[in-house]
């Protein structure tokens, strides 16, 4: 179960990596709008807003990646605490913005929680 957690955690690190991606670097192009249903004029309206939330994004990568690193039962609390943060983010969205951002992001970061949990 272990083994399952890392790899989840992992997983969970990318996802946010490519959120930081899509936001601060595609938001505007046509991949980007495609993604999250926008005009040009939206997307160019709300570009700096959205940086700013893949860089947010960027930040939950990085502590979900030095929880990892972190050796012992310091880093497995650093890992809960950025999944933690990263589940509330995603209901949060999903009550707010779109119900597909509490499963695409809360669902992946709960499985971890729970995998970290077991192990």
């Amino acid at each position: 179960m272990k083994m399952l957690g890392v790899v989840l955690v992992l997983l969970v690190a990318l996802e946010h990596l490519y959120f930081l991606y899509l936001e601060m670097f595609l938001w505007t192009k046509p991949k980007g709008l495609r993604i999250f249903g926008n005009t040009a004029e939206k997307a160019e309206a709300s570009r700096v807003l959205a940086a700013n939330q893949g860089l947010y994004n960027g930040f939950l990568a990085a502590g979900l990646l030095w929880g990892l690193v972190y050796p012992g039962a310091a880093g497995i609390h650093v890992q809960m605490f950025f999944l933690v943060c990263v589940i509330v983010a995603g209901v949060y969205g999903g009550l707010t913005v779109r119900r597909t951002i509490l499963y695409l992001q809360g669902g992946p970061a709960l499985l971890a929680l729970l995998a970290l949990l077991a192990g």
